[in-house]
């Protein structure tokens, strides 16, 4: 398929093309502050899992015709509460719970879309998203999680970056570690609900990884890093719409993939820069701990 003419595009064209340009900018930059997080506090399962975990409120949600952010959101709150329950009440590890929820979840997402009448259809919307149905509403919506994202995690940083460090250090200072653990979750879970619509829960996890996997070679600062990886982010929206503008791809598919790209050309030009300079080998690359 041929990209259509200047002339063939009506305004109406454009209006939904900026419309996810500008969502999936938000997206964008909420997936670059929490996504930080999830990179350097090694938390890429639990971002697979809440993005699965939201699959049955948003599958019953489309059954029952209400709106799927809340199905979504009201599932993957679920799922993070029952992760906290498992590891207190069943003695189970982090991840343990993790991994049975996700699967637990997954598959009741599953069984609920299949018995509906329209399977295909649902699930490549549940799946892949639709970055170009963002309506005017979406992006009050989005804003509105952006914005509590970026505020939280600037209330939160001396907590998170304790508990980055050592949650015992955090415990010692007064910074209560298991706040700030609920708290990170919780981010993680906003992160994953607003990303929905513009991914799906399928490549949710890629726009929420891979722009902080970018902005990791070129520095060890959290704000900096944070900073760069929405910036990342933001490039990676713009290139996969194009990307799906002009070779007719699955938008979200094309976002996700472009992130991921510009993730493997950060790490292969930071070791370009070092291998031509091998004087400043040592000390151009940034340390793994968490600077503040």
């Amino acid at each position: 398929m041929t990209a259509p003419s200047v002339a063939l595009i009506s305004p109406f064209t454009l209006d939904f093309v900026q419309r996810g340009l500008i969502g999936g900018a938000l997206v964008a930059i909420l997936c670059g502050v929490v996504g930080t997080w999830v990179v350097v506090r090694g938390m890429a399962f639990l971002g697979e899992a809440l993005a699965h975990g939201m699959l049955p409120g948003v599958a019953l949600a489309t059954v029952l015709g209400a709106p799927v952010l809340v199905g979504g959101a009201l599932s993957a709150v679920a799922m993070s509460i029952g992760i906290g329950a498992l590891q207190r009440r069943a003695k189970l590890s982090y991840d343990t719970s993790i991994g049975l929820l996700f699967v637990s979840m997954l598959a009741l997402g599953v069984i609920i879309v299949s018995h509906s009448g329209s399977f295909a259809t649902d699930a490549t919307a549940i799946l892949f998203g639709d970055i170009l149905a963002i309506t005017a509403a979406d992006l009050l919506l989005l804003a509105a999680a952006a914005a509590i994202g970026v505020t939280v995690t600037v209330v939160a940083h001396r907590p998170l970056v304790a508990l980055a460090l050592d949650g015992r250090i955090a415990s010692v200072l007064g910074l209560r570690p298991r706040l700030a653990q609920a708290t990170l979750v919780g981010l993680v879970t906003l992160a994953v609900v607003a990303s929905y619509q513009a991914v799906g829960s399928m490549l949710v996890v890629g726009l929420l990884l891979a722009p902080a996997a970018a902005a990791g070679p070129w520095t060890s600062r959290i704000p900096s890093r944070m900073i760069l990886a929405a910036a990342f982010g933001v490039v990676a929206v713009l290139l996969g719409l194009l990307v799906s503008w002009y070779a007719a791809t699955a938008a979200g598919a094309s976002v996700a993939a472009a992130a991921i790209g510009l993730a493997v050309l950060s790490w292969a030009a930071r070791t370009t820069v070092t291998a031509l300079r091998p004087s400043a080998r040592d000390g151009s690359r940034p340390s793994s701990v968490p600077a503040s």
